[in-house]
């Protein structure tokens, strides 16, 4: 098998993983953006991005955590037969959307052979062909399929982001791998706090993980805790007061799928409510 493999869309060659700034459609990163390689280094360099393109460069390059980087890089080398002929991303996954979001969804983190594989977030994968399906039927996604970073899809008024940004193995990250992920969502509701309105949490996991985040930066939380489910609703408060709905919502996944656990009329319901 060669070294580097032709990009699906684009036809140019790539290495497994994906250097920064080669080129990679989308990529958000360059040859020299400051890569985080501790727990410690992920809160700085959260802290010290100034706006959202910026964080998501540093964000693409994270090496803090050394399970995940082993295992990112692992499948992108290995690949899965089926797309044993295309290069993978073998990154982070940044958020996706305009900067001026209305709207927040919080997933879990990458899919090995999804985000890992094609270098967007829920993209490559059933689970985002379920939410970028949904989204375009209420006229927040440009396209119904995501299928590649550099297909042409867009966003509008919505913003999708995970609490983990690389592939865990087992889609398992450990307890030390989301607090050492979190700063970087810390940063982002702070950069998205003049704007947001509604954020939508897929799945348990990933409305703890806010509810920590928001926390963290200041946000008023109701107490008791407000109780995941699907179609749940609390009200936040941001520090500069502005309300914040948070929704809940079965994740995408195919086991939640697959089984009808959650079917499309429910997170059309869900995303209704935006």
């Amino acid at each position: 098998m060669p070294t580097d493999l032709p990009h699906p869309l684009t036809g140019r060659p790539f290495p497994s993983p994906v250097p920064p700034g080669t080129g990679w459609p989308e990529d958000p990163a360059g040859p020299h953006t400051r890569s985080a390689r501790s727990a410690a280094g992920v809160r700085r360099q959260a802290a010290g991005a100034a706006d959202l393109q910026e964080l998501d460069a540093r964000v693409s390059v994270c090496g803090a955590c050394p399970r995940l980087v082993a295992w990112r890089e692992q499948v992108a080398v290995t690949k899965r037969a089926s797309f044993a002929d295309q290069p993978y991303w073998g990154r982070p996954a940044a958020g996706l959307g305009p900067a001026d979001a209305r709207v927040l969804v919080v997933g879990l983190a990458p899919a090995a052979h999804g985000a890992n594989r094609t270098g967007r977030i829920f993209t490559g994968d059933r689970s985002g062909d379920w939410i970028y399906a949904a989204l375009h039927r209420a006229g927040y996604a440009s396209q119904p399929t995501s299928t590649h970073a550099g297909d042409g899809l867009h966003l509008r008024e919505v913003r999708i982001t995970a609490p983990v940004h690389c592939a865990p193995p087992d889609n398992a990250p450990s307890v030390q791998e989301r607090a050492t992920c979190r700063p970087w969502l810390e940063r982002e509701l702070r950069l998205l706090e003049p704007h947001l309105e509604t954020v939508m949490a897929l799945g348990g996991i990933g409305w703890d993980a806010f509810l920590v985040a928001a926390r963290a930066v200041g946000w008023v939380v109701p107490r008791p805790k407000p109780r995941f489910g699907h179609g749940a609703e609390a009200l936040l408060t941001t520090a500069s007061g502005r309300p914040i709905r948070l929704l809940g919502c079965y994740h995408v996944s195919q086991q939640n799928t697959f089984t009808g656990r959650l079917t499309e009329q429910m997170l059309d319901d869900v995303i209704a409510r935006f």
